[in-house]
């Protein structure tokens, strides 16, 4: 009787907690979530960075716990920030010049990026910087404008050599939408050492440039391309002798048809031109020179390949100095360029003499600027007037 009584009482119990469960749910319940702005409470946000008229900076980075908090912008020397009674370190710097520049935090010894700036410099391993713009005025040659804008399309292929899917970016102009029956040339932009394919359109600028170029009538309306120029993540997969093999079969073998089979562009050698900056500016070279019947407009910025001291033409290119005629009568354009500033520099100059001594024509440029995108935009911007323009 006791057992009964006692499972009489769970039962009991049970039910009425049930009950007592459902009539709370029919009644209306209360909203407890609260922001703080109903009682005026704001959360404090960090600007930075914050750049002022007069092209001042202000940087800003809460660190309560850090005991020294230094700031490194562009190529400048390391700069100490100070902290208030907060934990936030702030500096101001400047007035600097219009630019692009890309800067990070150094933390009790740690680099870190501006977590408060959502842009950021990529590249083949991952975020290397934050970056911040000066605006011009008037705006610079690689900064947007209230111009015709073109498109910015991330496509995948496959690439046979390398037996995987791959990412490329291509830019196409404006007038690429306007008029259906028209067929555009291609210019191959490739990225260097430490970039992938997204860093010309991103850092590079280069749908940036063309947009206003176009706008200007200072160029011919193109379609621009950029692969990656890695094969395996590496400085060495993408410079070495073996790199560059695939890279070119995996251009000529893949890329290329891909190119020509999805947008409408000229298929033929005077529509086509390549170029590139640092390694793929060696890429660039080598593979465009190596195949004047696919290309007829070479270039290369600040190539460190072609600037070495031991680089020998022959080796690269075997039979390209011996017929300058031949080549000069397949080249439209052989650019070269490079920073006054870039270590480089000599080499590129070394490389004129036995281009000239051997009669090949090529145009140089030269820019003010060490081995930065500074002067690989200005570079671009000056090949992008002279391809797919009459022979100079």
């Amino acid at each position: 009787m006791r057992l009964l009584s006692l499972v009489f009482l769970c039962i009991l119990a049970t039910s009425t907690a049930v009950f007592a469960r459902a009539q709370a749910a029919d009644q209306p319940q209360r909203n407890q979530y609260r922001t703080g702005a109903s009682r005026g409470v704001v959360r404090e946000v960090v600007v930075s960075p914050e750049v002022h008229p007069d092209r001042r900076i202000t940087f800003r980075i809460r660190a309560p716990r850090a005991s020294e908090v230094n700031l490194s912008f562009g190529s400048s020397e390391p700069q100490p920030l100070s902290k208030d009674d907060s934990g936030l370190w702030s500096i101001t710097i400047g007035p600097v010049e219009p630019e692009i520049y890309e800067y990070t935090f150094t933390v009790d010894g740690l680099r870190v990026l501006d977590r408060n700036n959502p842009n950021l410099k990529t590249g083949a391993r991952g975020l290397s910087a934050s970056e911040v713009e000066i605006p011009g005025r008037p705006p610079r040659f690689d900064e947007a404008q209230d111009v015709p804008h073109g498109a910015i399309h991330i496509r995948t292929y496959t690439s046979t050599p390398l037996k995987r899917q791959r990412d490329l970016y291509v830019y196409v102009p404006p007038d690429y939408q306007k008029d259906s029956q028209r067929r555009f040339p291609v210019l191959y932009l490739r990225h260097g050492g430490g970039d992938d394919e997204r860093n010309w359109s991103q850092s590079g600028r280069a749908g940036v440039i063309l947009d206003n170029l176009l706008a200007q009538g200072k160029a011919v309306p193109m379609l621009v391309v950029m692969t990656n120029g890695h094969t395996d993540g590496t400085w060495a997969g993408g410079s070495s002798p073996e790199g560059m093999a695939i890279l070119e079969k995996e251009l000529l073998g893949d890329v290329i048809p891909f190119v020509e089979d999805n947008y409408r562009v000229l298929q033929n050698r005077d529509g086509r031109a390549i170029t590139g900056l640092s390694m793929g500016g060696g890429q660039a070279f080598t593979i465009g020179l190596r195949n004047l019947d696919t290309f007829a407009w070479v270039g290369e910025f600040s190539s460190g390949l072609v600037s070495d001291a031991d680089f020998d033409l022959e080796t690269h290119l075997p039979g390209f100095l011996s017929d300058a005629s031949a080549v000069n009568d397949k080249l439209r354009l052989l650019f070269l360029g490079c920073g006054t500033e870039d270590p480089r520099f000599q080499g590129q100059l070394d490389l004129i003499e036995v281009l000239k001594e051997h009669g090949v024509n090529h145009v140089f440029v030269r820019t003010p600027g060490a081995h930065v995108w500074k002067a690989w935009r200005h570079l671009l911007a000056d090949f992008m007037q002279r391809v797919f323009q009459q022979k100079p």
